[in-house]
Parts: C-alpha cells; sequence; structure tokens
C-alpha cells in the first residue's frame, strides 16, 4: 500500500480483500506515512487507516506487514516506540503479522550512520515489539534500504530478525543484487519490503533478472505500489480505477498488469492479464515478427515497452506469433 496519508482512498477493507482474491496476493504491506503530513501530524487517523487494513489481512488470511513509513525515524523515536508498543500488544498474538520499524533511512545524514545510529534504534524498537510478540521484524539499512552488507556486518542480537533490501529496477541492477548476496552469504535474513519495475520509465527486463534472484533466494517482496499518480510509471493502477478493487484491465497499468501477472504465477512473463490479446502488435526485428525467445507466451508483443525490453521495433498494427523475451 502506498503511503497512507496520500492514497488513504485505498486503504479499505473491500480493496484488500480483491487484492487477495484476483491478484492472489498473501502478503500486503501497510506503509503507514510518518512524516510529510502523516502519522505525526495526524496520529489518530493514520493509525485508523493502518487498523482497517490490518485487521482485514487478518480476517483474508495473508500476511501483513505494519510499516514505519518514515525517512527521519531517528528523529520520532519515542512516537515510535509508542506506536509499536500499542501495536505488537494488540496484533502480536497473529503469527501473520510482521513489523518494519523504519521504512527508509537516507544516505546522507550522519545520524544514518548503522553502527552509532540505525543498529541502536532498531534494537529499542525490538525490544519493546519482543515483550508481546515474537513475530517477523524487519530493518531497515542506510542508503534508502540498500546497505544490507553493513547491517550484516554488525547485526542486531535475536531471531526472527531480517534486513531491508529495496531496489527499483529502472536505476538498480546487479550491484545491489551483489550487496544482498553479500549479506545472505553473511548469514542475514533479507526481505525486499519495496520494489518497483522504474519511475520515469518501465524497466521489466530488470524486473524480471531482479524476481528470478529473489526467487532464487526465496525471499519476500512487495510490489510498489497501490495507487494511481501521473509521472510515475510503477504505480499499477491508473486513474479510472475504483477504490474498493473489482479492475478491469483498462483500470490496471502496464505495471499493474505486469505484477498481477507475476503474483498469479505467471512470472511476469506473459501470461495474458485480464483482457489482453496477444499477438495484439508485432515486436519486429529487422523485417521479422519472429521469435525472441522459447516460452511462446507473447509477452514481446504485448505493448512497444516490452517491444523495447527486447530491443525490437513494435508495430501496433501487425499480427504477432507467440513469442518472448
Amino acid at each position: 500500500m502506498f503511503w497512507s496519508q496520500w492514497s488513504g482512498n485505498y486503504w479499505n477493507a473491500d480493496l484488500v480483500n480483491w487484492l487477495a482474491e484476483d491478484f492472489q496476493v498473501n502478503f500486503i504491506r501497510a506503509a503507514m506515512g510518518v512524516d510529510s503530513g502523516g502519522y505525526m501530524t495526524d496520529p489518530a487517523g493514520e493509525k485508523a487507516k493502518l487498523v482497517t487494513v490490518v485487521n482485514a489481512c487478518i480476517d483474508a488470511g495473508i500476511y501483513v506487514m505494519i510499516d514505519w513509513h518514515d525517512h527521519s525515524a531517528t528523529d520520532h523515536v519515542d512516537a515510535a516506540v509508542a506506536f509499536f508498543d500499542e501495536m505488537a500488544s494488540t496484533y502480536g498474538q497473529y503469527d501473520n503479522v510482521l513489523f518494519e520499524t523504519f521504512n527508509e533511512p537516507l544516505q546522507d545524514r550522519g545520524q544514518d550512520n548503522w553502527d552509532n545510529s540505525l543498529k541502536p534504534y532498531h534494537e529499542r524498537l525490538v525490544s519493546v515489539i519482543r515483550q508481546h510478540s515474537q513475530n517477523i521484524i524487519t530493518l531497515g539499512t542506510r542508503a534508502w534500504s540498500q546497505r544490507v552488507d553493513e547491517a550484516c556486518r554488525n547485526p542486531v542480537s535475536g531471531t526472527n530478525l531480517a534486513y531491508t533490501l529495496h531496489f527499483y529496477a529502472q536505476i538498480h541492477k546487479g550491484e545491489l543484487r551483489s550487496i544482498g548476496d553479500q549479506a545472505l552469504n553473511g548469514g542475514c535474513a533479507v526481505f525486499i519490503s519495496e520494489w518497483g519495475t522504474g519511475f520515469l520509465f518501465l524497466d521489466l527486463g530488470s524486473s524480471r533478472e531482479w524476481l528470478n534472484w529473489a526467487d532464487q533466494h526465496m525471499l519476500s517482496n512487495a510490489n510498489w505500489g497501490v495507487y494511481d499518480k501521473e509521472g510515475e510509471l510503477n504505480a499499477a493502477l491508473a486513474g479510472s480505477a475504483s477504490d474498493t478493487g473489482g479492475w478491469s484491465a483498462s483500470d490496471l497499468t502496464e505495471s499493474g498488469r505486469f505484477i498481477r501477472d507475476y503474483i498469479r504465477g505467471g512470472g511476469g512473463d506473459g501470461s495474458p492479464s485480464p483482457g489482453t490479446s496477444p499477438g495484439g502488435g508485432c515486436c519486429k526485428f529487422g523485417a521479422d515478427c519472429g521469435d525472441c525467445g522459447d516460452d511462446g507466451t507473447g509477452w514481446c508483443h504485448q505493448s512497444a515497452s516490452n517491444c523495447a525490453t527486447c530491443t525490437g521495433t513494435f508495430d501496433s498494427s501487425a499480427q504477432a506469433p507467440g513469442c518472448a523475451r
């Protein structure tokens, strides 16, 4: 779920049920906004949205992450302590409720050093949660939750703790995966609690590389996200999307259709989204609308951007044989 203070219209039980039934999600990350007009401005209002989503996920039988969605959590320690004390005492008995204590520490603030600032912050929050629950806690890492290697070299003591890794496929590539590999090879648990297909443009090829890596290491992941916003192509929803689900293919963006397919087991490689017809265009290589892969599902031919990822030229008026990148 997108920042609660900016997409609160989607924070309702009907939408949670739609995601569980249609997208077949088994996990929702409830990103309750803290700064920028969120919880620190209206704690009762933002907490009410969170509680609605958490209760709906419990009723639907899926996992939910209570996310303190903050870039400056070390400035709000007392508020975070009080919040997680309440949330853990209320929901710690449910095995499917997870806790995330700090969304994305920044890179260029001195107080976001892992050893001297972030680790002590997490230790304090973990001790509060552990008074009520032994459930999984994910711990944000430096540089917008990328430096899981630093955290693993000086880990927080305890069990059921994982370090947060975030990526956006357009800008993050193999170098960040190598950092993830370092943490995994060091024996640390990694949780991809936020990732996106892109910002200014979609990079579905890079997205698939990331998802293959995550699947190979059996890493849980949550896509960003359930919102509509012009200019952010990784938003899953078009402006026509209902607040409560019931979406057709046209209510989903290209990213949203890709994500739905991936979650439903298609791997993002072209099992048609609702209302999508493979072969509605042609991804040409030279003069030929030819084969660009081996699984015959037609992913490259479903859109111009897919075709661009396959390094072809899209012709929307032509009919294509089944072919995939």
